[in-house]
């Protein structure tokens, strides 16, 4: 599918619209898209449905390189 950034700009959302829809701060936001911050899996759950896929088809090719 892609990462988070890609999917992002695909469904023409912004890094404000995430966090705002997530409820978090945009540097919080712009961390979790950078890999500056550790991702739970609830906020993956969370990212995950706002495109209406899993975490897995976001997260799991990023995951696995590490």
């Amino acid at each position: 599918m892609g990462n988070l950034k890609d999917i992002r700009i695909e469904n023409s959302l912004t890094c404000q619209d995430m966090a705002d829809t997530l409820r978090i701060s945009k540097s919080y936001y712009w961390q979790i898209e950078n890999n500056s911050r550790k991702l739970s899996y609830e906020m993956a759950v969370k990212i995950a449905s706002i495109f209406k896929t899993t975490p897995d088809k976001i997260f799991y090719e990023e995951y696995k390189q590490k």
